[in-house]
């Protein structure tokens, strides 16, 4: 894990220093709302509905245990007792006092956290997959890259000002868990001749015009990764469109210039900016690299049977890890009834406790809201699995239909235009009382509560998009949408429901899924590549078609 060295620590001390006055400005009357706002968002403080936000970056999604309390902390002491983890790996807690944040913020620098550049059109959160560094499947561990972009962004000369936010997520697997091609730039980790390099993708991103990324390179060497994101970024600069910011973003950039052209200026860029990049880069790469070593190890033991409930959650919420004596556990921030992504300041400090005691002191957090314990013996599961059972986080539904993807919603945010969470709370309570997720098996739902997308609705096997329709609430759904290395958007089915609609419309697609797929091992986004659209919207909208069929 990356330790901040005496540069880090004294330079957010001094950025922390610098928002206080200006907290103190706004306070005092000497800067207005609007004058404040630009300073509060580059230090990821927003106004919503009911009162300031401060959204907290995790970077690549890792934590270390005292980071986890930390952040326990601030939800105790500054908050309702609560924090909410984003699709972004941050951390949103909703109710702080403006004259507390930035104690909040001195807080954080302690244990090495920050919300810089977690708002603003600029360089966000460097997303990472949350399985980083413990994957089976893993080519390499990926987040020394995401510090390095990390450290080039933050405060980017060059790039506090562009057109539109701007997001990179990066995976060291093949397989992609960190919905890399709907990013504006992905980077999927790749082998060439033995050598790690990665597959460049641009243009990628959800809201109001979804678009899924482009290769713009097969394969980058990771010498050139920093000079070729410079040159990306650089060229977007240049020709993203600030005249309207809703074709800002540079997934426009990229359709209305071609990729072809896009790809030719990037590269004369490139040609530029390489031979400035004489190898600090790496070498600053190579200091990171020591910093992400493996933890000691110790023998892990062999998989523990136990009860049905145990075995049902080891079989949903643990995956492979690298070594065959660990396993790496998703706790579930998903149970019936709940908020999806929130997390109580208690459950936070058991989570660091775990981690301690059975995860070598790490944490992830994943895009999909929950908590990943990415290195547990399997001889410590059962421990673990009690300890979560008895703080209402031994919820095994990970990758099953009620491990909904939901956006703060009309409940929090001022941009939405309908409510995320209360359909997400009577979605996943409905799908308990059918007690048909485990026959129903793999299947993503994700909610958002405005054309921007935060739930990444667009990317979901069920997709629900919650808008405002002359006043009253009206819920489109896709269907057919994907946020892996095969991802796709889903497919609007007709016409939208109304708020008390939304939760039966969903039984009726995955009651038809059950009765049309080819067997138990076809899942729901498999059934319906096969079959199309046409007899999942006939089950939905109760046509004579699903009468016949």
């Amino acid at each position: 894990m990356y330790q901040y060295d005496d540069f880090d620590t004294a330079f957010l001390a001094e950025r922390n220093a610098q928002f206080r006055a200006q907290v103190e400005r706004r306070l005092d009357g000497s800067l207005t709302e609007d004058e404040f706002k630009p300073l509060r968002l580059m230090n990821g403080v927003y106004l919503q509905l009911h009162a300031y936000m401060l959204r907290v970056a995790i970077p690549y999604g890792t934590l270390s245990s005292d980071q986890m309390r930390a952040l326990a902390h601030l939800a105790r002491t500054y908050d309702k007792g609560y924090g909410h983890f984003t699709t972004r790996q941050n951390i949103q807690f909703n109710w702080p006092k403006l004259v507390d944040i930035p104690d909040m913020l001195d807080h954080l620098g302690t244990v090495g956290l920050h919300a810089i550049q977690t708002s603003g059109n600029t360089i966000r959160n460097v997303t990472a997959d949350h399985f980083a560094g413990a994957a089976a499947d893993e080519i390499a561990d990926p987040r020394p890259v995401a510090e390095l972009l990390r450290q080039w962004s933050t405060d980017h000369p060059e790039f506090q000002f562009l057109p539109r936010k701007f997001k990179i997520a990066v995976t060291g697997s093949p397989n992609d868990r960190a919905v890399t091609k709907a990013h504006d730039i992905g980077l999927r980790m790749t082998l060439r001749d033995g050598r790690p390099g990665f597959e460049v993708m641009v243009g990628g991103g959800l809201g109001r015009t979804p678009m899924i990324g482009k290769t713009i390179r097969e394969f980058l060497p990771v010498a050139d990764l920093l000079p070729y994101c410079e040159a990306i970024v650089s060229v977007y600069n240049r020709l993203g469109r600030r005249d309207n910011k809703y074709k800002a973003r540079i997934k426009i950039t990229v359709h209305e210039t071609g990729l072809e052209e896009f790809s030719r200026l990037v590269e004369a860029r490139f040609a530029e900016l390489r031979p400035l990049f004489g190898g600090a880069d790496q070498d600053v790469l190579a200091r990171i690299e020591g910093m992400f070593a493996d933890p000691a190890f110790r023998d892990g033991g062999a998989a523990p049977s136990g009860p049905p409930a145990f075995r049902s959650w080891v079989d949903t919420n643990t995956v492979a890890h690298k070594r065959a004596d660990h396993a790496i556990v998703t706790v579930s921030l998903k149970a019936h009834g709940a908020t999806p992504g929130d997390a109580s300041a208690d459950q936070m400090d058991l989570l660091a406790d775990l981690a301690d005691a059975h995860a070598y002191g790490e944490l992830r957090i994943s895009h999909e809201q929950n908590v990943i314990l990415p290195h547990v013996p399997q001889d410590a599961l059962p421990a673990v699995y009690d300890a979560l059972r008895d703080a209402g986080l031994g919820t095994a539904n990970v990758g099953l239909a009620s491990d909904i993807i939901a956006c703060p919603g009309m409940d929090y945010c001022a941009l939405a235009t309908a409510r995320s969470i209360p359909v997400a709370q009577g979605l996943a309570t409905r799908l308990d009382e059918l007690k048909l997720e485990h026959e129903v098996g793999a299947l993503k739902i994700k909610i958002s509560g405005c054309i921007n997308a935060c739930g990444h609705h667009h990317v979901g096997h069920i997709g629900i998009l919650g808008l405002d329709r002359a006043g009253v609430e009206n819920y489109q759904i896709t269907l057919g949408g994907d946020g892996t290395e095969t991802a796709a958007i889903g497919e609007r089915t007709g016409p939208g429901f109304a708020y008390d609609q939304v939760v039966p419309a969903v039984e009726r697609i995955i009651l038809a899924y059950l009765a049309l797929r080819a067997g138990p091992q076809e899942t729901f986004l498999d059934a319906y590549r096969r079959l199309g659209m046409a007899p999942f919207k006939a089950a939905l909208y109760q046509t004579e078609e699903a009468d016949a069929a």
